[in-house]
């Protein structure tokens, strides 16, 4: 992983990929969500759209290659009161591959359960929302970890 000056807005993709009613989840091995379960997610980079990151985000991350099926939603947070984080969500249906993780970024990636993700402490909060999926906009009542520093953090469900 190179760390990349990506000035004060920044703009991520994310791929919620569903197999068989199994989650296609990882866990890094660094920063704010190291060793909890998340979605494959990472920066858009320059020459491709949102949601060709998602999907290249997947397959680097798993070595599964997904298609995109619909937006699920928009993480849209700001850090330290200085940096504009945005997510946006993507639902895939699996193309092809077999999980290899990333052996540089990722611990493990695996296809779960939403029972075994629910019962097992390690799950990220954001897994737990499109799990739960209760309400259609989460206000600043949410904290995903003071560890990332977010003075506003909201969840948009676009489904």
């Amino acid at each position: 992983m190179t760390k990349k000056d990506r000035g004060k807005i920044w703009l991520a993709a994310a791929g919620l990929l569903i197999d068989d009613g199994k989650w296609l989840v990882v866990k890094k091995k660094y920063g704010g969500l190291k060793g909890k379960w998340s979605i494959p997610a990472g920066f858009v980079d320059a020459g491709e759209t949102v949601d060709e990151a998602a999907v290249r985000e997947v397959f680097e991350e798993t070595g599964i290659l997904g298609e995109v099926v619909s937006v699920l939603g928009i993480r849209s947070g700001v850090i330290k009161e200085t940096i504009s984080d945005n997510m946006i969500v993507f639902l895939l249906k699996k193309k092809s591959g077999a999980v290899i993780a990333d052996e540089n970024e990722i611990e493990r990636a695996a296809f779960l359960t939403p029972e075994e993700l629910k019962e097992d402490p390690a799950t990220s909060l954001m897994v737990h929302y499109f799990m739960n999926q209760k309400t259609k906009h989460l206000e600043d009542k949410i904290n995903p970890g003071d560890i990332f520093g977010y003075t506003s953090y909201k969840i948009f469900d676009c489904r």
